[in-house]
Formats: structure tokens, C-alpha cells, sequence
């Protein structure tokens, strides 16, 4: 076994699990079934735990979303966390029927705009502590709160991270909340590496939640995962993760499978980070099943753009294929091509421009169409 020398984290509860405090590095995933269809979603929870998950995390965007986790609470032992989403208020309903709220920072503008970020965290510390729930401030490269990111140029995405992360465990520190860890995430596994990197420096005692957003189908999605873990936990940083892969919902499992298998590889020795996943190359993003996917069609299109594309492996370009209206329109920004799939239609981008929604069964020869531009214009 390799000695890692891990970072001394403080001990965080969750339901029965702990991380930090040199506790064991812990394994979650989320739910991908609609809130509200209560018996699939038990369903899903029950398969993740049977797979080893150590933490479910389930979504929630609405008021009939929070009024599911009573009988989904009922009806499992497993440790849950609730994604609160665009809408923050939520967590008075579902804080009985959890172990954890996870918050955006990004997001919490959206409603009650004339209260002050700062209000609305004290509030949900308020319903955190009073429902013995731990707090996981989830900071997004695509989400992140537009008056910290309009400070910063456009190519650096980091800094915006650091310092809406930083602010916000300052402010959880000042009102004597220490309950919570942090997430940075971001689709390139280098900059989930440097961002981590960089705020385990800045504050080592803060449990760390790792994990590549929009890793993609696997094999990619897990190659992508697996650098950014091993650069990361091989330093001692990581107290609890989530591999995030483009699968249906019978094989969620897998994402806890991988999880335990990169963590046991590199307290093994058994690293892989020399495999290049293709950098200069075609390189397709794609976010992980959720219950925030408004049609179920996305993980077979995002199968189908890749199929389709193959013939442009060789080209340096970034197509993304997201799921939903919530990350999807701010998470494509950044590639050449990007789509986001709502219940009816695929909204098409070419970087930050909107090039139309079109059926599902247009979107491929409109992608190709765009894809076949971009080479030429990149050619010539």
C-alpha cells in the first residue's frame, strides 16, 4: 500500500457516515429519476446502495420535488443529500427528510433577489442546524455568481471559484457553522486538479467533495475521473467523491463501482495518469444522468454524437452535450459546439451563440453540419 499523507480535514457528519478527520474517502452518486415518481426513485436509491454508495444524492427544483422526500426518506436507510437547485427555499421542506443541503452559490440569486446572499446562507444554516443536516457548498465552473465572474477575464474560470468558495466558507466560518465541505468542479480534469489544488492550500482544513463534472460516457468519462483523482488524493486531498458518467439508470451503480476501484488503484500504486484522453483531439463533454434530464433521449444522443463524430478525432474541438435547462445553457459557453436538451427539443450553440432548438431527430445532421464548418474554418 502507498502512505498518503492526507489533509486535515475536520470531521463532517453525514446521516452515518463521516468524512474528513482522516475518515475513509467516501463514494457517492444522484439519483436520475424524476423526484416525483417516488417508486423509481426508491428504486434508484436502493440500487446506489446496494452498489456501495456511502451518500444518495437526490434533486430537487420544485415544491411537489421536496414533498417526495418524506416517503422516499420512509422508505430507505441510506445517507441522503438534496441538490436544492435554483430554488433554495426548498430546503425548509426537505431538511426532515435528509442528512445533507447542497447549495450553489451560483444559483442562489435567482429568487428573492432583494435579499443578500449572505441572508439567504444564514437561513439555510438555520434550517441545516435545526435538522441536524451537514452543508455542501457545490461551486460550478458554469454556475458561477455572475458579479464575481464579470471580475475576472473570460479564459480564467478558476479564480471566480476560488473566491465565490472562499467568501462563502468565510462566512459560514464568522457564524460559527463549521458543519460543511466544498466542491469545485469543472469539466476539465486539469483545472479540477489546480482549482482543488489551489483552495486545499488556502484552507486545508475544509473537507473537499471531488469530482469531474460532465465527465461523459465511459470509457472517456472514467479516464477523465481517474487523472483528476490521482493527481488529487495521491497529494492527501479528497475526503468524499462522485464520478459523474453519461449512463442509463440500471447502470448508475457503475459510478460507484469506479469510484471505489480508482481510490483502491491509488492507495495500491496502481496509477494511470500518464493515459492521455485525447487533449489534442475531439474531445466530448457530457453531463451525467440526473433528475434534472427532461427527456430521457439525452444519454442516447449523447451516444449518438459520439458515434457520429468519429471521423473527426483528430480535430482539437470541444463539443458538449448537456442534459438539462439548469447547467446546460452556462456549461456550454466554453466549448465549440455545445447542446442542451430540454423535453422536446436540442438547443444548439456554437460557443456562447444560440443557433436554434431543433427536434431530436434534426439535431444530428445540423451538429454535423456545424462540425463540418468548424473543421474547415479551422483548416483553411
Amino acid at each position: 500500500m502507498v502512505e498518503i499523507k492526507r489533509n486535515p480535514t475536520r470531521a463532517v457528519k453525514i446521516g452515518s457516515v463521516i468524512i474528513g478527520g482522516n475518515n475513509p474517502i467516501a463514494v457517492q452518486s444522484m439519483t436520475a429519476t424524476k423526484t416525483t415518481d417516488i417508486d423509481a426513485t426508491i428504486g434508484l436509491v436502493q440500487l446506489l446502495e446496494r452498489a456501495g454508495a456511502d451518500v444518495v444524492r437526490i434533486a430537487v427544483d420544485s415544491r411537489k420535488d421536496a414533498e417526495a422526500l418524506a416517503p422516499i426518506r420512509a422508505a430507505t436507510k441510506a445517507n441522503l443529500s438534496v441538490d436544492l437547485q435554483e430554488n433554495y427555499r426548498m430546503a425548509e421542506i426537505v431538511a426532515p427528510h435528509v442528512d445533507k443541503l447542497r447549495y450553489n452559490p451560483g444559483h442562489l440569486y435567482h429568487h428573492e433577489r432583494e435579499k443578500t446572499w449572505q441572508d439567504k446562507v444564514r437561513w439555510l444554516v438555520e434550517i441545516a442546524v435545526a435538522n441536524g443536516c451537514a452543508i455542501r457548498v457545490g461551486v460550478n465552473c458554469g454556475s458561477v455568481d455572475p458579479a464575481i465572474k464579470e471580475k475576472f477575464p473570460h479564459e480564467d474560470s478558476i479564480s471566480p471559484m476560488l473566491v465565490s468558495a472562499a467568501e462563502h466558507c468565510d462566512f459560514l466560518d464568522s457564524i460559527g457553522f463549521t458543519r460543511y465541505c466544498v466542491s469545485l468542479k469543472d469539466s476539465d480534469p486539469d483545472k479540477v486538479v489546480e482549482v482543488n489544488r489551489r483552495f486545499a492550500e488556502m484552507r486545508p482544513e475544509i473537507p473537499l467533495h471531488l469530482g469531474v463534472t460532465e465527465a461523459g460516457l465511459p470509457p472517456n468519462g472514467v479516464i477523465k475521473t481517474r487523472i483528476a483523482f490521482e493527481q488529487l488524493i495521491g497529494r492527501g486531498i479528497g475526503d468524499t467523491v462522485r464520478v459523474s458518467l453519461t449512463v442509463p439508470n440500471d447502470r448508475k451503480g457503475e459510478e460507484i463501482s469506479v469510484g471505489r476501484e480508482i481510490i483502491n488503484d491509488i492507495y495500491a500504486g496502481r496509477v494511470r495518469s500518464v493515459v492521455d484522453f485525447n487533449r489534442e483531439g475531439l474531445n466530448i463533454i457530457s453531463c451525467p444522468s440526473c433528475s434534472r434530464v427532461e427527456n430521457e433521449a439525452f444519454v442516447n444522443l449523447a451516444e449518438d454524437v459520439r458515434e457520429m463524430t468519429q471521423y473527426a478525432a483528430a480535430h482539437k474541438i470541444t463539443i458538449a452535450v448537456m442534459g438539462c435547462r439548469v447547467n446546460g445553457p452556462g456549461e456550454t459557453d466554453d466549448a465549440d459546439l455545445g447542446l442542451w436538451c430540454g423535453p422536446q427539443h436540442v438547443n444548439l450553440k456554437r460557443g456562447t451563440e444560440s443557433l436554434g432548438a431543433f427536434k431530436y431527430d434534426e439535431i444530428l445532421p445540423r451538429l454535423k453540419a456545424e462540425l463540418d464548418a468548424l473543421i474547415l474554418s479551422k483548416s483553411s
